[in-house]
């Protein structure tokens, strides 16, 4: 048996606001310019937030403009919440992307190379209606719900910043038993007392959320364990673009090759390898060719095709995990030009993709369907009976 632990963040953590920032802000280079290349980063602190990367597009944009909309929509309008979005200090520093990348990344041939090198990895598992890891699943499905009852007024002393995490015990075949910790840390006014945001948040955030058949009276809730969370946001803590790459991913049940993915464009293979991983990987599991399935996919900079790919199984499939690769090169461009027009990567819906992770059916990602998994199917069992 093993507990594994998933966490996620609200809309308006430090670093999730950063990467809501460089998402909107890489959207709107998009809609001007679609083969814009972006790489755009924040940092965000006391009153101040960085904008910074490197840009080349014909497209015009006011990312302060941009930058300061999010954090509105967020909910921090003012410097006692966290930061005032409307007044704070925007400094700016970007410039054009570096030739000796750009070299390898836009050919004269039409062939784009990946715009760095690197191991990413996609999973799915059939947990979940998502295909996604049950841990990671319910906290952002916490973290949404924190979202939904604060925007709503629902619970009226919610304030933007908050955390959710979710403990479950397994057993040595990989299902999950009960949910042994549940961990909620909300922001919230100097008005309510601990006891009823407590009793609140368990009320209306854990008990809609968690699945009852789960629980047991073991399980231990944890909520705002310090006592207070009242200053928060960016005057709590300084917040990075890039820095919740477990919560945008697979909350820590698999391999990460360590890049982020907001305020990327889809050269960077980084972000558009990582997501046909996952395209991959959900297929061949809504296909019912396996139960769990990680996919690793490592490209060099400048080069068309990746220079390894990895299958797992995890021994929940009738076919070999070498047969399933034979006929994933069959059916999937693996370039960083075949990705960005399979999954649309030039459409500006980054902003989307910035909470609650990057895979999940809450939007219509094209990463996120599942239409070749009966070719999948026809493919394998033509290699399996060859064989």
């Amino acid at each position: 048996m093993n507990y594994l632990t998933s966490e996620s963040v609200t809309e308006g953590h430090p670093d999730k606001l950063c990467d809501q920032i460089s998402d909107a802000i890489l959207d709107e280079f998009l809609k001007g310019d679609p083969e814009s290349h972006v790489a755009v980063e924040c940092m965000i602190s006391k009153n101040l937030l960085v904008i910074a990367g490197e840009v080349t597009s014909s497209s015009v944009v006011d990312t302060e403009e941009i930058a300061r909309k999010v954090m509105m929509d967020v909910g921090y309008t003012s410097n006692e919440i966290g930061i005032d979005g409307k007044n704070c200090i925007i400094l700016t520093n970007l410039h054009q992307q570096s030739s000796d990348i750009n070299q390898g990344v836009s050919q004269n041939t039409g062939i784009i190379g990946a715009g760095d090198q690197g191991t990413v990895y996609g999973y799915a598992t059939n947990e979940t209606p998502d295909l996604m890891p049950l841990p990671i699943y319910l906290a952002h499905s916490l973290t949404q719900q924190l979202d939904l009852m604060r925007h709503t007024s629902q619970l009226p002393f919610l304030l933007p910043d908050g955390k959710a995490q979710v403990t479950i015990l397994y057993d040595d075949l990989q299902q999950p038993l009960y949910i042994s910790d549940v961990v909620i840390s909300a922001q919230h006014t100097e008005e309510v007392s601990i006891q009823e945001l407590r009793k609140q948040l368990k009320r209306k955030i854990i008990e809609p959320i968690l699945p009852t058949q789960l629980l047991r009276e073991e399980t231990r809730y944890l909520i705002n364990p310090t006592g207070r969370f009242v200053i928060g946001g960016p005057l709590g803590d300084t917040g990075l673009t890039g820095r919740k790459i477990v919560v945008d991913t697979y909350g820590g049940v698999i391999p990460h090759g360590g890049g982020a993915f907001s305020g990327k464009d889809g050269t960077k293979v980084d972000r558009s390898g990582a997501y046909m991983s996952r395209h991959i990987a959900k297929n061949i599991v809504s296909a019912g060719i396996a139960k769990r399935c990680q996919v690793a996919l490592s490209y060099a900079i400048g080069y068309e095709e990746p220079v390894a790919i990895d299958i797992k199984t995890f021994g929940t499939s009738s076919f070999s995990d070498d047969l399933l690769k034979l006929a994933i090169l069959q059916i999937f461009d693996l370039s960083p030009k075949g990705i960005i027009n399979e999954l649309k990567l030039k459409t500006p819906l980054f902003k989307s993709t910035s909470v609650y992770g990057h895979f999940n059916s809450l939007n219509d990602f094209e990463w996120e369907k599942d239409t070749k998994g009966e070719r999948l199917k026809r493919i394998l069992q033509y290699y399996y009976d060859c064989v």
